[in-house]
């Protein structure tokens, strides 16, 4: 019978963390979501269009009866499209950061799904070794004693943390070292030519 605290950390594990982010979101985000998905579509795309063609039939004359309020090189519509363009790119910019948040999140539940995952399969893997010593079944496994090891999760961490700070790895170094001494030397040759 599985324990308390195993039932308590599936539960925390099955939670969705795009639902409970979506219900907890300030107004603005809602705003700007809401926006979002009116805004990326293609009968908004249409409604600016039509917009545009009007605007400009309208102020070349070609619409009688309705005054000419916008001359050609139209600064009025290039003002309002440049307005509109400004304010759709900070909302798609809202959006984004917060999809961004909840990717992050559903990456880091996955990573603790992960190890949880690989705990209980070494365990299954443990008590299995045991069934085997037990019956006096015996097995010789690199590989199996290579599983049992339990995963160094500070090495993986600080491999994680030196790539998002920009470490090179040794591999790009080797790669990158050698082209930026050609550089140098082609920068060399050319300030000594002059």
């Amino acid at each position: 019978m599985p324990n308390k605290n195993h039932q308590k950390r599936s539960r925390q594990i099955i939670k969705s963390f795009k639902a409970d982010s979506l219900k907890n979101r300030p107004l603005a985000i809602k705003i700007a979501d809401a926006l979002t998905t009116k805004f990326g579509t293609i009968g908004f795309l249409i409604i600016n269009l039509t917009l545009f063609i009007v605007w400009v039939l309208v102020n070349s004359g070609k619409i009688p009866r309705i005054p000419v309020f916008d001359p050609y090189p139209y600064v009025l519509l290039i003002t309002t499209v440049s307005l509109e363009a400004i304010i759709l790119a900070i909302i798609v910019l809202i959006s984004q950061n917060r999809e961004g948040y909840i990717n992050t999140m559903r990456d880091e539940l996955q990573l603790h799904v992960n190890l949880l995952t690989e705990r209980e399969i070494t365990k299954v893997l443990v008590l299995l070794r045991e069934l085997l010593k037990k019956n006096n079944i015996k097995i010789s496994d690199t590989e199996l004693d290579d599983m049992l090891k339990d995963i160094d999760t500070p090495y993986i961490e600080r491999k994680l943390k030196e790539q998002i700070d920009g470490k090179p790895s040794a591999f790009a170094k080797n790669v990158t070292d050698p082209l930026v001494k050609v550089g140098e030397k082609v920068g060399k040759s050319l300030t000594q030519q002059k």
